[in-house]
């Protein structure tokens, strides 16, 4: 049995939650986003924590119990860290490299493959084969 639904969440500085209704909002230094959630779990916001509760131990309350809080905790964790990936090049030649805002990649072409990069991501190349 998953216990995903009991896990709080806890909010950092500058994110803010919401309920009005089956619609949850949250707002944090990177913008805002709203979600329906079940009408029949309850969330609670008490100072920095939002705990969610559910009425019944069916088993499709259950599955919403977790899915609500996981999808919630999701957004918060979008306000604060953003999404990161980490790539790793594996293969003998295989490199990256950064030039201005282009990454350059040597994958095993004849010619470099170029990618430029929009304005709202952030490439870090740490060495030649982690991205």
């Amino acid at each position: 049995m998953s216990r995903i639904g009991y896990k709080v969440i806890e909010l950092p500085a500058g994110v803010e939650v919401s309920q009005a209704g089956e619609v949850v909002t949250v707002k944090g230094p990177k913008g805002t986003l709203t979600r329906n959630i079940a009408s029949d779990i309850t969330m609670t916001v008490e100072g920095n924590e939002v705990k969610f509760t559910r009425p019944s131990d069916d088993y499709k309350m259950k599955a919403l119990h977790g899915t609500t809080r996981a999808n919630v905790n999701n957004m918060v964790e979008g306000f604060t860290n953003g999404l990161t990936k980490n790539l790793k090049l594996v293969g003998v030649g295989s490199r990256a490299q950064l030039q201005g805002k282009k990454l350059v990649l040597s994958v095993g072409y004849s010619h470099p493959v170029e990618f430029a990069t929009p304005d709202n991501l952030t490439v870090e190349v740490h060495d030649k084969t982690h991205i």
